[in-house]
C-alpha cells in the first residue's frame, strides 16, 4: 500500500509540473489565433511524413534492441520486441522512466527472457543514447555559437539577466558554501541516497558500454544507433515544412531545435509535456521565429508524436496476448464421465 501511495504521489507531482509548465507557456496565447492557424495554415502532409519517419525510428530501435539481446542467448521475435518497445513508450506517458521496466517486463513474459538481463541491455542502450545526444549537443554548440551570440546581442535583456545571475553574490556564496560543506561532510555524503543514486548511474553507464562489446553484429548495431537519431531528427525537421514561419529554416536550425527539445524529453515529466514545448519554442526563437508561432509549432509537433505513441501503444497492449496465444495453450477440458 505504501509503494502504491508513493507511486501515486510521484505521478501526480510529475504531472503537475508538466501541466504547470504547459500552462505558463500557453496561458497568454490567443486561442482563436491558434485554432485559425491549425485549421488554415498547417500543411498536414508533412505531419504524416513525420509520423512515418517516427515509425521507422521505432522499428530501428527494435532491431537494435534485438541485437543487444542476442548475446544473452536469445533471439526474440521481431513483432513481440516491437510491441514491447511501443508499450514502453506508452508507459513513459504515465510514469517517467517506467517505460524501460515495462518493455523489459513484456519481453520477459512473452519471450521467456530473463528480466534482469534485459534490464542490463536497456542500461547499455540508454548509455549509447546519452552519448549520442551529447555528441549532437557538441555539434550544435560549436556550429551555432555565433547564432546564439547574435541572439543574445539582439536581446540585451537576456544578456543582462544571464550576467546578473552569474555575478550574483548569493549564487557565488552558495556555490562556495556547497563546495566547503561537501568537502567537510564528504564521508557522510557517501552514505546518502543521493550519492548512491549518482554512483549507480555512473556504474550503470560503465557496465552498459562494457556490455556493448558482446554484440556480434557491431556494424549493424552502429548503423541503427546512428539511424535512430537521424530519424528522430528528420521526424522533427520535416514538420518545419508544415508552417510558413519555419519552412525557410535550414537543417542546422532543425538540428538545434531537435537537440534542445530532446533535453525537454529528458525532464522527469510525462512525455516531456511542457518542458519539450518550452525548449522547442526557445530554440526557434534563436532563428527569429516569434514565440506566438513557436508555441504553435511545438504544440503540433509534440501532439502528433504523442498521439502516435498512445495509439500504437494501446494497440500493442491489446494485441500482445492474441498473437502469443500459442505460448499459452488452453487448459485441458475435463473428460466427460461415461456410464456402462
Amino acid at each position: 500500500m505504501k509503494k502504491i501511495a508513493i507511486k501515486t504521489i510521484k505521478f501526480l507531482t510529475f504531472f503537475a509540473i508538466g501541466v504547470s509548465i504547459f500552462w505558463l507557456i500557453y496561458k497568454d496565447q490567443d486561442i482563436e489565433h491558434i485554432k485559425s492557424v491549425l485549421k488554415n495554415d498547417v500543411n498536414y502532409f508533412w505531419i504524416i511524413i513525420s509520423l512515418f519517419i517516427g515509425l521507422l525510428s521505432h522499428i530501428s530501435r527494435t532491431i537494435r534492441w534485438r541485437l543487444m539481446v542476442e548475446p544473452i542467448g536469445h533471439k526474440p521475435n521481431f513483432i513481440n520486441t516491437f510491441l514491447a518497445v511501443m508499450v514502453g513508450y506508452l508507459m513513459n506517458m504515465v510514469f517517467p522512466r517506467m517505460g524501460e521496466l515495462s518493455r523489459c517486463g513484456v519481453l520477459a513474459r512473452y519471450e521467456k527472457v530473463s528480466f534482469t538481463k534485459l534490464i542490463g541491455t536497456v542500461v547499455a542502450e540508454r548509455a549509447v543514447d546519452m552519448l549520442s545526444l551529447l555528441v549532437l549537443l557538441t555539434i550544435v554548440i560549436f556550429s551555432q555559437a555565433g547564432q546564439m551570440i547574435r541572439f543574445i546581442n539582439d536581446n540585451p535583456e537576456i544578456e543582462t539577466k544571464i550576467m546578473g545571475l552569474i555575478t550574483s553574490p548569493i549564487l557565488i556564496g552558495g556555490l562556495v558554501a556547497l563546495v566547503v560543506l561537501a568537502f567537510i561532510f564528504r564521508k557522510t555524503l557517501q552514505h546518502t541516497i543521493f550519492y548512491k543514486k549518482i554512483f549507480t548511474i555512473f556504474n550503470n553507464l560503465k557496465e552498459g558500454f562494457i556490455s556493448v562489446r558482446g554484440i556480434k553484429k557491431k556494424g549493424w548495431f552502429f548503423f541503427h544507433s546512428v539511424a535512430i537519431w537521424v530519424l528522430y531528427y528528420l521526424m522533427l525537421y520535416v514538420v518545419f515544412f508544415s508552417f510558413g514561419f519555419t519552412s525557410h529554416l535550414g537543417p542546422i536550425a532543425g538540428l538545434t531545435t531537435f537537440v534542445l527539445a530532446s533535453f525537454g524529453m529528458v525532464a522527469p515529466v510525462q512525455g516531456g509535456m511542457g518542458a519539450w514545448h518550452f525548449m522547442a519554442t526557445e530554440a526557434l526563437a534563436l532563428y527569429g521565429v516569434a514565440k506566438t508561432n513557436g508555441v504553435i509549432f511545438a504544440f503540433v509537433a509534440h501532439t502528433s508524436m504523442t498521439v502516435m505513441i498512445i495509439v500504437i501503444g494501446i494497440i500493442s497492449v491489446l494485441i500482445l496476448p492474441f498473437i502469443n496465444r500459442r505460448n499459452y495453450p488452453a487448459p485441458e477440458q475435463p473428460v466427460p464421465e461415461t456410464t456402462d
